[in-house]
């Protein structure tokens, strides 16, 4: 069942009114048929929904049921990415709102090789968050995830603050067992918060800093991953302890 997101006042009473480049989707690409089921995405809730009419360049459909299911994780994950080369960003900001990313920021850490002006930085910003709706709707998500600006290291630290739990994947002396019991700590309602390296990785500097305001280091395995890789398995890692916990 195809899913798309409600624009600003777009219901009206039992009623969608879907314009604009998802009408075409229904209308010209899916070739959708009254009658036929599609979700509607609105604030957070998921409701089911049948093609009504077709008026036009709007598309009218009914809600059959309200807040048909929830997709979304007990905690929020809060994705904060090295900037990579590129168009590894994309990769890992289609694949992390999959996985339930809540947000997903880009960083300036100091082996980022990438560097961009305040032009550059919103077109990527603009092309990145359309492709975060396009991942939500893929996977039929709730909402669709934010991509936040484009911030440096030093305003990372002080974002994390923010944080209930923030993960470093790192070389780690005590390997996988910081890893469970880091993820042990995960609780509902958590903003769970994830630091990785661009290509380089980090510089050692940036670790301990991170450490000392409250991140807690965690290894990923044996293997050196790529960053993308990295990302994905500590969000996925962090989304499986979610899903999967009892006491969540």
């Amino acid at each position: 069942m195809f899913n798309f997101f409600a624009e600003e006042n777009s219901r009206s009473g039992e009623y969608y009114y879907i314009s604009g480049s998802d009408f075409n989707h229904i209308k010209n690409v899916l070739r959708m048929k009254i009658g036929e089921s599609l979700l509607v995405s609105d604030n957070g809730n998921s409701h089911l929904c049948k093609v009504e009419s077709f008026n036009g360049d709007t598309a009218t459909v009914k809600i059959e049921q309200e807040n048909y299911r929830s997709t979304e994780l007990p905690i929020k994950i809060e994705l904060y990415q090295g900037l990579p080369k590129g168009d590894k960003m994309e990769l890992i900001i289609q694949k992390a709102v999959e996985l339930g990313a809540s947000k997903i920021t880009a960083v300036e850490m100091h082996r980022s090789v990438v560097k961009l002006d305040g032009k550059k930085k919103k077109s990527k910003r603009e092309r990145w968050q359309a492709i975060a709706e396009s991942a939500a709707k893929q996977s039929k998500r709730n909402i669709v995830p934010e991509i936040g600006e484009i911030i440096s290291y030093k305003q990372l630290m002080f974002q994390a603050k923010e944080l209930d739990l923030f993960l470093i994947p790192y070389e780690n002396k005590d390997g996988m067992s910081a890893t469970k019991s880091a993820l042990s700590l995960i609780k509902k309602d958590m903003r769970v918060g994830i630091i990785i390296g661009p290509e380089g990785g980090f510089e050692e500097a940036e670790v301990d800093e991170a450490i000392q305001a409250g991140g807690k280091a965690i290894s990923l395995g044996a293997r050196i991953l790529r960053a993308e890789t990295a990302a994905i398995t500590a969000t996925a890692m962090c989304m499986l302890q979610a899903e999967m916990s009892d006491e969540i």
